[in-house]
């Protein structure tokens, strides 16, 4: 009997998931290794730090998708790979045999990345981890006057600050939220019709858009790359993201930044046995921005090709979209639509996007 084995429980293994749901594999054992029993939906996380959602309702259960598609779930995280000899192991030493492999892990923050930040900063992934942690941070800035800093101003980063300042200043709280967004600003990279309205919310909800980059985290303060040291007693790191590190010693072909160099069919560049998707992977026929949405759209075609690929069919290509919908909210039931230079904003904006939001959990089995 041959295995399948699915790395990681992110958007596009939720949906292979749910395609094997409906018409399992024939003659194969597919096992699920994942960290947590759960999928935490990061497109929501902001609007539970807002205060919008329960965790419950952000929350995709992986047992029952994986017992509906006849997929044995292990709790586990990946430390290394031989993709010569078709071997992963965990971190608890188990080391699992494979035929095919599909990697969905996602990427990892770097803990080093900025001196300090191991010791005394909040990441913001993994999200399960910052989720068990948030709450013990709300308590305390309901109580003491903190100096609370966002470190990273992309969309992720800015939709926490926006969430983080809305929470507390409903709930009445003394704390003071900054944003470290470095000399670019906030959205780097997004047009500005995007960035205005973004820019009116964090002014509206008094948030300090520090011009720097932050270059070490000591306790009590940050210090700034021009030299400036400001007060904060927790930072949260939404800074970039990099590529597990053990991929480096897997054999798999790796991108220059170190994540999984795949082709039109989502198959690693140098073994056809390994597929990956999702923000692990990097599309080198494709470039495209790594974010969820992409992910949630490999899902199918990766479904697809890892069925034929164990059936000995050909297999099909994939083109991701050259332009993707963004819907960013900005801390109270407001959003931004950026579709390419056009934007939108809005309570309506807001609407939609929780539609969907909803639905892509309901869809997988969760109560949104």
């Amino acid at each position: 009997m041959k295995r399948l084995l699915l790395a990681g429980g992110g958007h596009a293994h939720v949906q292979v998931l749910a395609a094997l749901a409906r018409e399992p594999l024939p003659g194969t054992e597919v096992l699920l290794v994942t960290p947590f029993a759960r999928q935490m939906y990061s497109g929501m996380l902001p609007g539970w730090v807002a205060g919008h959602y329960r965790e419950d309702q952000i929350v995709i259960p992986l047992p029952a998708l994986a017992q509906a598609a006849g997929v044995r779930l292990s709790e586990g995280r990946m430390v290394g790979l031989d993709a010569a000899a078709r071997r992963a192991t965990l971190a608890d030493g188990r080391v699992l045999e494979y035929d095919l492999l599909s990697l969905d892990t996602g990427p990892v923050m770097g803990r080093d990345a900025i001196p300090g930040a191991r010791e005394h900063a909040l990441f913001l992934r993994p999200v399960e981890h910052f989720v068990r942690l948030f709450d013990a941070l709300l308590a305390r800035a309901r109580t003491e006057p903190l100096d609370l800093a966002v470190v990273g101003a992309g969309a992720g980063g800015v939709e926490i600050v926006l969430a983080l300042a809305w929470r507390l200043q409903r709930e009445g709280s003394a704390a003071r939220v900054s944003l470290v967004a470095g000399s670019d600003g906030p959205l780097a990279g997004f047009a500005d019709s995007v960035r205005r309205p973004v820019l009116r919310a964090l002014q509206r909800l008094r948030v300090t858009v520090l011009p720097h980059t932050c270059a070490a985290i000591e306790a009590g303060r940050l210090t700034l790359s021009n030299g400036t040291r400001v007060a904060c007693d927790v930072p949260l790191l939404a800074v970039g993201t990099s590529a597990p590190p053990w991929l480096q010693g897997s054999g798999l072909a790796l991108d220059a930044q170190g994540f999984v160099a795949t082709g039109p069919t989502l198959q690693s560049s140098s073994h056809p046995e390994a597929f990956a998707a999702g923000d692990v992977a990097t599309r080198v026929d494709a470039p495209h921005p790594k974010s969820g949405v992409y992910a949630v759209r490999a899902g199918p075609p990766l479904a697809l090709n890892l069925r034929r690929a164990l059936a000995g069919g050909e297999l099909q290509p994939y083109t991701p979209q050259a332009r993707t919908l963004y819907l960013l909210s900005t801390g109270r039931r407001h959003a931004v639509a950026s579709w390419g230079p056009w934007a939108a904003a809005g309570p309506w904006v807001w609407w939609w996007k929780d539609r969907i939001d909803r639905g892509f959990i309901r869809r997988y089995g969760g109560s949104a």
